[in-house]
């Protein structure tokens, strides 16, 4: 999987990631002379690793702590942020540690091997794999319709989805919807309403760009292939009281229903 971002400090690494969940100073937030965090629950060596974090904060003397780490060979192979900051921004040009903002880390898990391009801007997980595929709304008079999943499907067995599928080699996400919706509802030339921003989600070594669609059905005749074993036509604001699939609430929410 590959993530694009921004690149603030160039340069390449490769590292495990140790991410923080929250703003972080390197001012009091790690020992230069030994590499350890000194967080109240954490005290990971950042040694070498790709260090995750939201964004920098507290004083500028935070620019010169990275600088006194790379002096120490104690520091960070390279740096990740949600959003640079000028103190950490800074100490990383200076120390001369990559660093790519502009990246989703909720998409990073702890421990990962990253390959950080700077120059380019890039952050590749070579052991996620990432697949492309659409989930479909139909919306008749007001309703959505969720569709809940059978036993014989590889994920999420019995949880509630929108009609779902790959996007086959040369297909359009467009048109790979409104294949699926035929072959798992039966239900011919629906009426294209909004397509949402393209959503990632990562679970474990699998990550999926979600192409998001929404639908007007005529009518509410379904008639669901093996894949499915019921089927509702619910409020959008219903979703919660249901056992869905992860992430649909983010595809209700792309296309504007709740």
């Amino acid at each position: 999987m590959r993530i694009r971002g921004r690149g603030i400090s160039p340069g390449k690494a490769r590292g495990e990631a140790l991410i923080l969940e929250e703003a972080f100073s390197f001012l009091g937030g790690v020992d230069p002379s030994t590499g350890r965090l000194t967080l109240e629950d954490r005290t990971d060596s950042v040694e070498g690793k790709v260090l995750v974090f939201p964004r920098g904060k507290g004083s500028t003397v935070g620019s010169y702590v990275i600088l006194d780490l790379v002096r120490r060979g104690k520091a960070p192979a390279a740096i990740v942020n949600h959003l640079a900051e000028p103190i950490v921004a800074t100490g990383a040009v200076m120390a001369g540690v990559p660093m790519v903002d502009g990246v989703d880390i909720d998409l990073l898990d702890q421990g990962d091997e990253l390959i950080i391009d700077a120059d380019a801007g890039t952050i590749d997980i070579p052991e996620v794999k990432e697949v492309e595929v659409v989930t479909s709304i139909l919306r008749n008079r007001g309703k959505a319709l969720i569709l809940k999943r059978s036993d014989q499907v590889g994920s999420c067995r019995g949880m509630w989805a929108g009609i779902s599928g790959f996007i086959e080699e040369g297909e359009e996400p467009l048109q790979a919807a409104l294949r699926e919706i035929s072959e798992e509802a039966r239900i011919e030339s629906p009426s294209l309403v909004a397509s949402g921003e393209v959503l990632r989600i990562r679970k474990g070594e699998m990550s999926w760009l979600v192409h998001p669609f929404l639908f007007e059905s005529s009518s509410r005749e379904v008639q669901t292939d093996w894949e499915h074993i019921d089927h509702s036509w619910i409020d959008p604001e219903e979703l919660t009281g249901y056992d869905s699939v992860p992430n649909l609430d983010e595809v209700f929410r792309a296309l504007g229903l709740i």
